[in-house]
């Protein structure tokens, strides 16, 4: 059978990538990984990450139709190459329903419900809604969050399904306070407790409005040591906006008080169109008064952002000094009512 334009054009990137990433694979093939970033990689309507002993493959076609070949490509080259998978999950990501966004199961009869990472297990939905519940951009973040949050108490707003709060657990956090809005979220969060035997009396998940919850805080004067601030790129309530490409130092401001003296603030942007520079910026302003200090940028990990033999294709908008749209930071906060 001769090859297609799809194969000719897409098989020696997924080779590419597939050797790129060969420390990636585990014995137990438990843990998660992106396999293909096919917006560095040279294709950018494909993306294809595994979790455990299940793949996903992304279409970001437009129209969806455009993008089957490769996805079909995608899936038998992986199948051949991967014996061991025992699932495959297909997300059409500019599906005009639901159902195609959250992704459709092609290969197999159960899409996998746990990975485990650096020792930690986490729970997964991966067809709950159009992402994975699980992001990967951040593993250097959890590992970060394991080694440095030894007793400490920590907040997590949007928390989503809780992997930062999770990971701050095992590195024996004294206590976490999970936030966010949706309670099915939140679920896969105290699974991922229990999977990992971790005390219920260390731990805490609140279903609720971020403006409400953190102006509640306030008025009790809560103190947090840590608080993690990895808002969604745009939401709108009765309560406030969020849009993390133009006021995403408003919405930092009302976690700021929650923060007790020496303190940390992981502050996450990952708006595409917000360069590295701009955000960098934006910190360093807030660092002028000297009640912040940004103390370390947390970078995202190369099978993400793609390796240097693989990426064909440089990214929209520069994220330098950081090294992907996903722009973590680390700062240090002093409190102005302290003597």
């Amino acid at each position: 059978m001769p090859e297609t334009h799809a194969q000719l054009q897409i098989l020696p990137l997924l080779a590419d990538s597939l050797k790129a990433r060969a420390e990636c694979f585990q014995s137990g093939h438990e843990n998660a990984f992106r396999l293909f970033s096919g917006f560095a990689e040279g294709y950018p309507d494909l993306v294809a990450d595994i979790f455990a002993r299940t793949l996903i493959l992304y279409n970001y076609s437009s129209p969806p139709d455009k993008g089957l070949a490769a996805v079909q490509t995608a899936q038998r080259y992986f199948l051949e190459m991967l014996p061991w998978l025992q699932a495959i999950i297909v997300k059409t990501r500019k599906s005009a329903k639901l159902s195609g966004r959250r992704g459709y199961l092609i290969y197999g009869d159960k899409p996998g419900q746990e990975i485990k990472e650096a020792g930690v297990w986490y729970a997964v939905d991966l067809m709950m809604n159009q992402d994975s519940s699980f992001y990967l951009d951040t593993r250097l973040l959890r590992t970060w969050a394991a080694q440095n949050l030894a007793g400490k108490s920590v907040l997590n707003t949007f928390a989503y399904t809780g992997s930062l709060g999770v990971s701050a657990l095992a590195g024996s956090a004294k206590s976490i306070l999970q936030l966010d809005k949706s309670k099915k979220f939140l679920q896969l969060a105290e699974r991922s407790c229990r999977l990992n035997g971790f005390s219920t009396d260390q731990v805490s998940t609140v279903a609720g409005d971020f403006w409400s919850l953190t102006r509640h805080y306030r008025l009790e004067g809560r103190l947090f040591d840590c608080v993690f601030l990895d808002p969604p790129y745009f939401s709108a309530t009765g309560k406030g906006r969020i849009d993390i490409a133009t006021n995403y130092i408003s919405v930092l401001n009302k976690v700021r008080p929650l923060i007790a003296h020496d303190g940390i603030l992981v502050a996450i942007n990952n708006a595409i169109y917000v360069s590295g520079a701009e955000y960098h910026r934006w910190l360093q302003d807030l660092c002028s008064d000297g009640y912040l200090a940004l103390e370390e940028m947390i970078a995202v990990p190369p099978d993400v952002t793609g390796y240097p033999e693989t990426i064909k294709r440089q990214p929209l908008v520069d994220p330098y000094p950081f090294n992907h749209s996903t722009k973590i930071a680390v700062l240090r906060v002093k409190r102005k009512d302290i003597s």
